[in-house]
């Protein structure tokens, strides 16, 4: 088991869940403080593996024991976003691409395409990906696929 400092230097200060910083001098009672989220579990190849995540007290408890949610952007211009922690499970354990989205305009795919990569570098960084933006049908559909 990591030490709060450790998993805190690995994920640079930021929770995996709302993806904003965290301060870690915070007190760990403060809900925007730091604590070490242990259910986070991610299905690889190899089977499911545990890890530690960093995350804001207040974000670790309202996750509880139910499956997390990670946000898209609001400042997106996306449709139909594919839920982001389904995707990358399925990504680790199968690889291969999948549509995570549509967006009306090639410029709001490439902000998209820019952002879901940032953010999926913090969330899975073990899992390399790259995105695409394939025009179709008057849209732009955002693609994942494992690298």
């Amino acid at each position: 088991m990591a030490t709060l400092t450790e998993v805190g230097e690995r994920d640079g200060w930021r929770c995996w869940l709302c993806d904003q910083p965290v301060d870690p001098d915070a007190s760990v009672n403060s809900d925007l403080g730091p604590s070490v989220d242990g259910g986070a579990v991610v299905k690889g190849k190899k089977g499911p593996t545990g890890v530690e995540r960093l995350a804001h007290r207040a974000c670790n408890t309202r996750k509880g024991a139910v499956k997390p949610v990670v946000a898209w952007s609001p400042d997106l211009f996306v449709v139909d976003p594919a839920p982001l922690v389904a995707t990358v499970e399925r990504l680790s354990r199968k690889g291969g691409r999948e549509v995570v989205a549509r967006c009306p305009s090639r410029a709001d795919a490439d902000q998209a395409a820019a952002w879901l990569l940032d953010r999926l570098s913090r969330f899975a960084p073990d899992l390399a990906l790259r995105t695409e933006v394939e025009a179709g049908g008057g849209q732009f559909l955002l693609v994942l696929r494992t690298a």
